[in-house]
């Protein structure tokens, strides 16, 4: 290639590109240039460049003119154009005038009898013979021309517009790309798409190979990108995000488009964040193309842009009154103009090419022609389909928008925004209730106000668009009294604003709602009130800190449901059962499965997809407990996104991330957790965050990574009190289970303590390890005992799969001291197999109920060790791995030896010959612990810690363990533990 195209292929990589620099085109430039390089060395040719209106065919043009120009050829251009009247071959003639003020024509008399035809274009007089040129004849002229002046270095010749050329002209071009092969020159026909004498040329021309047709498309998004940046004379990487998203959504990727959005985008005052308007030059060149298809055509456009971006061909024909045959050339005429095209979804829908010819359309109409348009096209909507079904109605709020009448349009927004509830398309109700919120005005009726409020208020609470809160609140504020809105539908108001802020974890502005609802509530209020005011309660009381919270809530619930059974609210009557079936899942399954089999029938009889939805998640998590299968768990989820419902997609994804740490699926896990992280951090759902950043915390502890589990769980703490049971769980899940890991067993015993002393204080509804692991350790430590386990099994979380291998080693233990071995070893193998799909927590049972399976002679205990062992050490688990080792070796069985990994010794340890198990006593050393503990710590005896402690001495050099630990602690506690300190 030349080095033009070399040098546009640059500066993707962030550079600086120079502004008017052509973008995108590098594969078109190549052929440009290759054709260039051809005609410089006698072999002519032609190529065709066509697109639409603003894609870049002149511009094309010109960069092809600078790259002859630069490698020495003659270039001439020339324009047809339609201003004026008609000029006979103007484009050539232009392109001919250019060469005579650049001195570059040749002597008439060197062409010979061709001369006086040159003479005629250039002057125009008419000699005999000149006169009568047939165009076979100035075409012959044009080629000789070209032959002689690119005779030395080439050249090229631009004819632009060829689309309202006139017929002579296209006679010559056809002649010229007929016998331009041998010519030292290259033709570059530019010319629209539409349907013209023009692009019957090109593909005639193409399909002889007579020319090369370059058919420039839309800009990718990342030339787009390139583009903005290169208009605003900055890096890629420099160009507001904002400013790139309108470009590439408003701008289809048309050149001209987007460098007249960047700079009406980019001279507006700060903060304004409208729509883009539509710049003045966009905005003519749609009004030109629009009015060349003629009144009847201008009116179907006119009234398709009310629709908006797509629109119904048979409403816009009844409208307007066309027959089929109108019809037809009209959207001949449309395609032809770039202005439409046809819609991919239906033959009976069109779209506009982009949105801004339809807003340019809107912009050219007055209010009182507007409203006449939308008018009509409502009546055609209403005659076509009856009671509006489906889009349409929509469409009619849309269009009675348009009219003025913004009582029937709130109407019918809602109306259809309802439909969209019930299709469980939740963001496309939130979308036509903020469009009836807008039409609000001081005429609006009160009560209609508080309808949209009220439907509003519940599709963002279903998908998280908390945006529109302060909006919400202002609106609820701009209600009137008693005698405009009763006072009890604005508590209901209240109550959902009550529901929202326990989403996003602000529990004190939940709690004023909260209080607001009930003193407008009164003492004696009806049921229809009373029960969403009670659901608000149930919600917000689970935010609150108290040691009754739970049962509080059930009762509030309870109230809810009850109200709404009476006041026949089922959508009221099914959250207050979902919620009874969250309460009382721990302790009372069946219960629980009653409440959400209720649900579900409910949100199916009364058609509310969302809470269909959410009784199926919960039902599914219930039957994943017990099987520890997810898929329906995953399966609701995905459900529940594709709603729009992000709450309970982003809490079940939550659930679905702590399943899969449990199993050691860490990388899937992690992937999951920043994912949904970041969408609720961007959504403002402070509850849900404070539970995916907690399931991150757990992620590293159960990988015994201590340092990076603190440092998730400092993120944490700004949103701990954000969801409930969090503080528990965190103890529980995180800190306790990564001390297991770690051999300290005192920390963890103090942190699962600290754990049930949080859920006294304030009951969790989520598993922090009260009803397994906590058992478990308490059986073996001699805390607990059958009552204990009883109490504990009692429980229905006690029965899921993860509990499950807990509460069985359990039992095994105290069946085991019972003397009952047999059974003891029986109800160890069923543990086990309940443990097998969390290899970390089973490979951990393994260790923790060895010894106690050892001393009562059940199981299998040095089996369970030595593949513990291999497990632990396989982790990088050291301590545990080390503390299998110790009580092999205590029941006399075999162990391996793992004394390799001296990479784990600092280097200023290991030049002096310390081994792995001397830096194991020399880091505990440097925390200054003394023997008997080290010894506990490391599962050896004191003795042997004491033979370690003299080597460390004699090795070093330092006289006693006082100087080693002074000289040491920095070098041997930063070198990354094994042990923990």
């Amino acid at each position: 290639m030349t080095e033009l195209y070399e040098r546009i292929s640059t500066g993707i990589d962030g550079s600086h590109r120079t502004r008017g620099e052509l973008i995108g085109r590098e594969a078109e430039m190549g052929q440009v240039a290759t054709a260039l390089a051809a005609a410089r060395s006698g072999r002519g040719g032609a190529v065709f460049v066509t697109g639409e209106p603003g894609i870049g065919k002149t511009r094309l043009a010109a960069e092809a003119v600078a790259a002859a120009a630069g490698a020495g050829m003659v270039t001439a251009q020339g324009r047809a154009g339609t201003m004026g009247p008609v000029v006979p071959y103007r484009p050539l003639v232009e392109a001919l005038l250019l060469l005579s003020r650049a001195g570059l024509l040749p002597d008439p008399d060197e062409l010979g009898r061709y001369g006086p035809v040159l003479t005629h274009l250039l002057t125009g007089t008419r000699g005999t013979a000149a006169g009568a040129a047939s165009p076979l004849m100035v075409a012959e002229t044009v080629l000789r021309l070209v032959a002689v002046v690119g005779r030395q270095r080439g050249c090229l010749l631009v004819l632009d517009d060829l689309h309202e050329a006139d017929a002579g002209t296209l006679a010559i071009v056809e002649y010229l790309l007929d016998n331009i092969g041998p010519q030292p020159a290259l033709l570059l026909l530019v010319a629209g798409r539409e349907p013209c004498a023009a692009t019957e040329l090109a593909a005639r021309a193409r399909q002889r190979g007579a020319a090369a047709v370059l058919d420039l498309r839309p800009l990718s998004r990342t030339d787009v990108h390139l583009l903005v940046a290169t208009e605003l004379g900055t890096a890629p990487a420099e160009a507001g995000p904002e400013l790139v998203h309108r470009a590439v959504t408003f701008g289809a990727g048309i050149p001209f488009l987007v460098k007249e959005l960047v700079h009406d985008l980019t001279g507006r005052a700060p903060g304004d964040e409208r729509m883009p308007s539509v710049p003045a030059a966009v905005a003519d060149s749609v009004r030109r193309r629009a009015e060349r298809i003629g009144p009847l055509g201008v009116e179907f456009l006119n009234m398709a842009a009310l629709f908006g971006t797509r629109f119904p061909l048979p409403v816009l024909q009844h409208a307007t009154g066309c027959d089929h045959g109108e019809l037809s050339a009209i959207l001949r005429a449309g395609l032809a103009s770039c202005l439409i095209v046809p819609d991919a979804s239906s033959t009976q829908w069109y779209a506009f090419r982009h949105q801004l010819a339809a807003e340019a359309l809107l912009g050219d109409l007055g209010p009182g022609e507007r409203a006449g348009y939308a008018r009509r096209a409502a009546r055609a909507l209403a005659d076509l389909h009856p009671g509006l079904p489906g889009i349409w109605c929509a469409q009619a709020a849309e269009l009675h928008g348009h009219t003025g009448d913004t009582q029937e349009a709130i109407r019918l927004y809602c109306e259809a925004a309802g439909r969209a509830m019930t299709e469980g398309t939740v963001e496309r109700a939130v979308a036509l209730l903020t469009r009836a919120h807008r039409l609000v005005d001081a005429a609006t009726a009160p009560e209609l106000h508080a309808t949209i409020l009220e439907q509003l208020l519940d599709a963002v609470a279903c998908s998280a668009r908390f945006d529109q809160v302060p909006a919400l609140v202002a609106g609820l504020e701009a209600l009137g009294g008693d005698h405009d809105v009763p006072a009890g539908r604005r508590a209901g108001l209240h109550a959902r604003l009550a529901h929202i802020a326990t989403l996003r974890g602000r529990s004190a502005e939940a709690l004023r709602h909260l209080d607001v609802a009930r003193w407008l509530l009164g003492s004696r209020p009806a049921p229809a009130h009373a029960a969403r005011v009670d659901l608000a309660a149930a919600q917000v009381e689970l935010s609150r800190f108290a040691p009754d919270r739970l049962s509080t809530a059930a009762g509030f619930a309870r109230r809810a449901a009850d109200a709404a059974g009476h006041a026949d609210l089922p959508a009221v009557a099914c959250e207050a059962l979902l919620m009874l079936g969250q309460l009382t899942w721990e302790r009372d399954e069946p219960a629980a499965m009653a409440h959400l089999t209720r649900a579900c029938a409910l949100a199916h009889a009364h058609r509310l997809p969302v809470l269909r939805v959410s009784a199926e998640v919960y039902l599914a998590r219930i039957a994943a407990r017990h099987d520890g299968l997810p898929d329906r768990v995953e399966q609701a989820r995905q459900e529940a996104l594709r709603m729009g419902a992000a709450p309970l997609a982003h809490e079940t994804g939550f659930v679905l991330a702590l399943d899969q740490v449990r199993r050691c699926e860490f990388e899937a896990a992690r992937d999951r957790i920043r994912a949904g992280a970041a969408d609720a951090e961007r959504l403002g759902l402070g509850r849900a965050l404070s539970l995916l950043r907690m399931a991150d915390a757990v992620r590293w502890a159960h990988q015994g990574r201590r340092a990076e589990m603190q440092e998730a769980l400092e993120e944490l703490a700004p949103l701990i009190d954000d969801a409930p049971g969090v503080r528990s769980m965190a103890y529980g899940l995180a800190r306790a289970f990564c001390s297991l890991l770690e051999e300290r067993h005192d920390a963890a015993e103090q942190e699962f303590a600290q754990a049930l002393a949080y859920d006294a204080e304030n009951p969790a509804t989520g598993e922090f390890g009260k009803h397994g692991v906590i058992l478990l350790l308490g059986v073996l430590a001699g805390r607990m005992g059958r009552r204990h386990h009883a109490d504990v099994a009692q429980a229905g979380v006690s029965g899921s799969r993860w509990n499950r291998q807990f509460v069985g080693l359990a039992h095994a233990v105290l069946l085991g001291r019972e003397g009952r071995s047999g059974e003891a070893t029986a109800a160890a193998r069923a543990a086990l197999e309940a443990a097998e799909l969390y290899p970390m927590a089973r490979h951990l049972c393994l260790r923790l109920v060895a010894q106690s399976a050892y001393a009562d002679g059940w199981g299998a205990p040095a089996d369970w060790l030595r593949e513990a062992e291999e497990y632990f050490h396989g982790a990088g688990l050291q301590a545990v791995a080390g503390a299998c080792r110790a009580l092999l070796r205590g029941m006399g069985a075999p162990v391996r030896q793992r004394r390799t990994g001296t990479d784990q010794v600092p280097p200023g340890l290991r030049r002096f010959g310390i081994t792995v198990r001397e830096f194991e006593v020399a880091r505990l050393l440097a925390e200054r612990i003394g023997n008997k503990d080290i010894a506990g710590l490391l599962h050896i005896s004191p003795r042997t810690v004491e033979k370690h402690v003299a080597s460390l001495l004699q090795k070093t050099g330092h006289p006693n363990r006082s100087a080693f630990a002074s000289a040491a602690r920095d070098l041997v506690t930063g070198a990354g533990a094994t042990v923990p300190v």
